[in-house]
């Protein structure tokens, strides 16, 4: 679940359900992509960054406290 309200950076919440997230249901989540197909796309294009960092694999797992962010300079923190 995505909430319109950020952290202090701004970065908008994504709650976790569990303990972790995969990035590309966190950018379906995210309001990145439609389908999870489009948000393999993005983030095998390298369109989306974790923590900073231009992540490539779809299934990478996020953690409460992991931020997420696109090439637009927008981000959503992972909540528990």
């Amino acid at each position: 679940r995505v909430s319109s309200r950020g952290d202090a950076s701004g970065a908008r919440p994504i709650s976790l359900r569990g303990e972790q997230i995969a990035l590309d249901q966190a950018v379906k989540l995210a309001g990145l992509a439609d389908t999870g197909g489009q948000a393999k796309v993005l983030v095998r294009a390298g369109k989306v960054h974790v923590n900073g960092i231009v992540e490539l694999r779809p299934g990478h797992k996020l953690h409460a406290g992991d931020k997420l962010g696109d090439d637009a300079g927008r981000e959503w923190i992972v909540q528990a």
